[in-house]
């Protein structure tokens, strides 16, 4: 094969995997996940599922995620695994080891329209939940951190949604922010490795996933440098009422009823 017909080959697959039409929303919207991503942890999904479901449909949009959190954050690994309770993570990602198959299952069976409708009801119920300041302040045992981590794995499973059952449980102990965001990124970068082989035996790696990866990571990753900058300078309680006010937003936008408006 030459180099001409080779180039030729990864275009016609390029342009038969993208979509028609929204690449463009796609990475901005990916670029906002990612930096309310780098920033606490969590947060991307609640951004970028609701919306990008509205355009590529929750099937597709959860994967992609999966995949370009993957690979953006693994700079981020490391220092999280220095800095975080590992055995409580280790406990807790025991949970997600069930949750996560169950929630895939959700994900590859449900009928989307219903599904994009959970997911936005899902975000909204979550968030009221973040901003209501709830948090968890009983004594913490190894059967109630697996519970957590299996509610969180269900609804990573079903659309990436399982940062803020976590944030709500570790940020109601002793741990200082710095602690629970270590914990946070170390916890997901486990249960992204049962979601990706849920994924994978569900059949939802199809090959428009990977077109959008390679388009989108970019603009994700940018967003998750930017935001663990910010980390470091921004005011904790500065950057996460900004968050607060893109998740509701991106709950409220990404309605099956405005479709138009996204797309």
């Amino acid at each position: 094969m030459t180099l001409d017909a080779f180039i030729a080959g990864v275009h016609a697959w390029f342009a038969a995997a993208l979509p028609d039409h929204g690449v463009y929303a796609l990475m901005a919207f990916a670029f906002i996940a990612g930096l309310a991503r780098g920033f606490s942890g969590f947060g991307a999904a609640l951004i970028f599922v609701p919306l990008g479901g509205a355009i590529v449909g929750p099937k597709l949009i959860s994967p992609i995620l999966l995949v370009i959190d993957g690979i953006a954050s693994l700079g981020m690994i490391p220092p999280a695994w220095r800095g975080a309770n590992r055995r409580e993570v280790f406990v807790m990602a025991a949970g997600a080891a069930l949750g996560v198959p169950a929630g895939t299952a959700i994900l590859a069976f449900l009928d989307p329209l219903l599904l994009r409708w959970s997911i936005t009801i899902i975000a909204i119920c979550l968030l009221a939940l973040l901003v209501s300041g709830w948090r968890y302040h009983g004594e913490a045992s190894a059967p109630l951190t697996s519970g957590v981590g299996l509610i969180a794995g269900l609804f990573s499973g079903a659309a990436q949604l399982g940062g803020p059952p976590v944030v709500a449980y570790w940020l109601g102990g002793k741990s200082d922010f710095t602690r629970v965001r270590a914990n946070v990124v170390l916890y997901f970068s486990i249960s992204s490795v049962f979601s990706a082989i849920s994924y994978y035996f569900g059949g939802l790696f199809v090959p428009a996933v990977f077109a959008l990866t390679v388009v989108i990571l970019p603009s994700y990753a940018i967003g998750l440098y930017g935001g663990s900058k910010l980390f470091g300078l921004a005011e904790e309680r500065t950057f996460r009422i900004a968050c607060y006010i893109l998740i509701a937003a991106a709950a409220i936008i990404g309605m099956p009823l405005l479709d138009g408006v996204v797309r």
